[in-house]
């Protein structure tokens, strides 16, 4: 019996040894694999976040480069310099590439910014385009200088500061009336340029 005994203790220790290590590891390897699954999900968001702000510079960095290209243009042609179309077109092709792709990403608030503020560019292209043909040169080139300097202006700055608050860069706690009465303020004055262009263009399409 004694015999017995011991050699049931031995197996039972034995066995419970096993079975203990097995659960041991089994542990273990779960942590590890938590640990793991932890990572790649802070590698995730890490790398989404990153590809967030540079599509945010791009998109900050081209709209800058558009509303400078359009107004050196008209200071170009106001000194009667020759100017070179293609830089214009070439900044508001690359504006477009990347409110293009930014549409796919941004949140409701930046994409209505990003969206006025791309309205705002197109109608400062069609200013560029249709000085030449202006029956009032001086007028015309006055015109396109404040709007360039004023109104776009706001708009591109409003841009950068949205996507700064959108990164948490930047954190002002009334920003959003600012940025409600700015985007209120530049689709205005957007309107009332294209109002203005478009009863020009008529008046000038109109026979004598």
């Amino acid at each position: 019996m004694t015999t017995l005994a011991v050699a049931l203790i031995s197996v039972g220790g034995t066995l419970g040894g096993t079975l203990g290590g097995a659960v041991l590891s089994q542990r273990a390897n779960r942590e590890q694999s938590e640990r793991a699954d932890r990572q790649r999900a802070g590698e995730h968001r890490d790398q989404v976040q990153q590809a967030r702000r540079d599509l945010y510079a791009r998109l900050n960095t081209t709209a800058r480069a558009y509303r400078v290209a359009a107004r050196d243009s008209v200071r170009a042609a106001e000194r009667g310099e020759s100017v070179d179309p293609a830089v214009l077109d070439a900044a508001k092709e690359a504006w477009a590439e990347e409110y293009s792709q930014a549409q796919m990403v941004l949140s409701k608030d930046v994409l209505e910014v990003a969206s006025t503020l791309n309205g705002a560019l197109g109608v400062g292209y069609s200013v560029v385009k249709q000085l030449p043909g202006s029956s009032d040169p001086d007028r015309s080139y006055g015109r396109a200088k404040a709007w360039f300097s004023g109104p776009l202006s706001n708009g591109v700055y409003l841009l950068r500061v949205t996507l700064r608050h959108d990164l948490g860069v930047e954190v002002e706690p009334d920003f959003e009336r600012t940025r409600m009465r700015t985007l209120a303020a530049l689709d205005s004055a957007r309107r009332d340029l294209e109002r203005l262009l478009a009863s020009e263009q008529a008046q000038t399409a109109r026979p004598a």
